[in-house]
């Protein structure tokens, strides 16, 4: 099954989307790649996902992502005596290390860590912003706030810290053992949670051992000052702008997505847009004009992937949410300004072989205009550099290893195929033209050109491109 459009769509699994019929439906309407959410998703059932996952996988014959979301450290308020207090802005209020059940006056706050890193004048933002906080003092004990703006505070509602640095790790003890488990169901992606510095995603690295590539989720201010590092550290990132707008102010969050994307592409690392595309789907079987214009945006920005959260996983329309996502994205690609805008981001490639030779492939693809540009690649990078490109033309991965295959399943314009080693160069290059006739990308007598690395089997050599006619003898051997 060919995609006509470049752009990835990602799906999160839920209760209205997790039977293998369910999920076959969504694969058939646009998705790319199922995202688990660990927040909500015990290992049985984790396990019971991918397996069934795996088997629409076989039943579709296209290698498909599966992306494991970790909760992260989740920051919350004890409990209150009435269940809610109603709090007026200007009055003070102390969150404390007193476990007793939380005032008018006062809350427990379980976390030390918060108690002994807010300063004052940092603000505390509670219920997913509803009501504001300003820290007036602390002492490791207690912090002292003023009501800044909302009303009301109830039983274990989140904790955000637009302004202090918290000295823990994106990983708790539930991360841990959440990882643990994914990465022996063989899921090809984790997302890390609340990345707030590059050192974050030192342990998790650890952990998987390359058993799964690392996407670092950009949902704090200060993961946003540290984004090149945090780039360089991770493997693809998520613009997380659910908690991204509870922190920073919503009208940062449009610019800071663009900065995010384009700062991704100049590395080479697939970016995924996220949270709240098509909110009013969960309900509706039709999203508002201004969700289609938000999609549409992060398409046009040159996104690899954008994301669907709860429109899939818990609302009433599935998959009437990936088609219109599907639709979105593919009339967005096919609007006469979209080249432009997307050549107009272009980045000058690294000083290295394989940028190199992408860079070759792709203007001796779109000048000759060829159908299609064909990479080998085993460990993924080959198909990394060539997606950076973002070319007119079709990128076409083969892959030996369907692990490689599966996570490239997430890159901008790539269409994956697992397909044994060749034996030879002339092999390599005949069984490229073959597949570019099987999966749809040409006819006898259009021409592709073909990049590798030469000796074969060599992971990172990429130094070979070569310009071929797919032959009638492609069509006789399908």
């Amino acid at each position: 099954m060919r995609r006509s459009r470049k752009v990835k769509i990602l799906a999160t699994i839920g209760p209205a989307s997790s039977s293998e019929e369910m999920l076959k439906k969504l694969f058939e309407a646009g998705a790319d790649v199922f995202r688990i959410n660990m927040s909500h998703t015990d290992h049985e059932l984790m396990r019971t996902l991918v397996g069934r996952i795996r088997n629409v996988e076989k039943a579709v014959g296209r290698p498909i992502g599966i992306l494991a979301d970790l909760q992260g450290p989740k920051l919350r308020v004890g409990k209150f005596a009435n269940g809610k207090e109603v709090l007026k802005p200007g009055q003070t209020f102390t969150l404390d290390d007193n476990p007793e059940s939380g005032t008018s006056t006062r809350v427990y706050l379980p976390h030390p860590e918060i108690l002994s890193s807010v300063e004052a004048g940092h603000r505390l933002l509670i219920d997913d912003g509803k009501l504001e906080l300003k820290a007036v003092k602390s002492n490791g004990k207690a912090i002292v706030c003023t009501v800044v703006a909302g009303t009301t505070i109830s039983d274990k509602k989140g904790v955000s810290l637009p302004d202090t640095d918290l000295p823990v790790g994106a990983l708790t003890e539930k991360d841990r053992k959440d990882l643990d488990a994914v990465l022996t169901t063989g899921v090809d992606w984790i997302a890390l949670s609340f990345v707030q510095r590059p050192e974050d995603l030192a342990e998790a690295r650890k952990i998987a051992r390359g058993r799964a590539l690392i996407m670092a989720k950009i949902e704090k201010p200060q993961a946003v000052a540290r984004l090149a590092e945090i780039i360089d550290l991770s493997d693809a990132l998520m613009v997380a702008r659910g908690d991204l707008g509870v922190e920073m102010p919503l009208e940062a969050v449009p610019g800071i997505q663009k900065q995010i994307t384009r700062a991704a592409r100049r590395a080479g690392k697939p970016v995924v847009v996220a949270t709240q595309m098509l909110e009013s789907m969960i309900t509706a079987p039709v999203p508002t004009r201004a969700e289609v214009s938000d999609v549409s945006i992060a398409v046009f920005e040159g996104a690899d992937a954008i994301m669907l959260s709860a429109e899939s996983a818990a609302g009433a329309y599935p998959v009437e949410a990936v088609a219109m996502m599907n639709r979105i994205a593919t009339k967005v690609e096919t609007d006469p300004t979209y080249a432009g805008i997307i050549n107009a981001q272009r980045s000058q490639p690294e000083a290295t072989g394989a940028d190199a030779i992408s860079l070759a492939a792709r203007e001796i693809a779109e000048t000759l205009k060829l159908s299609a540009i064909i990479t080998y690649t085993a460990s993924g990078t080959t198909g990394l550099r060539a997606a950076r490109e973002r070319p007119q033309v079709p990128i076409v991965a083969l892959s030996p290893i369907v692990n490689t295959a599966r996570r490239l399943s997430l890159l901008w314009g790539t269409h994956c195929v697992v397909s044994p080693d060749a034996i030879d160069l002339d092999d390599m290059v005949d069984r490229a033209c073959r597949i570019a006739l099987d999966e749809g990308f040409g006819k006898p007598g259009d021409r592709v050109i073909v990049t590798a690395g030469v000796p074969l089997r060599t992971p990172g050599s990429t130094n070979m491109l070569r310009i071929a006619y797919i032959g009638s003898e492609a069509q006789a051997s399908r």
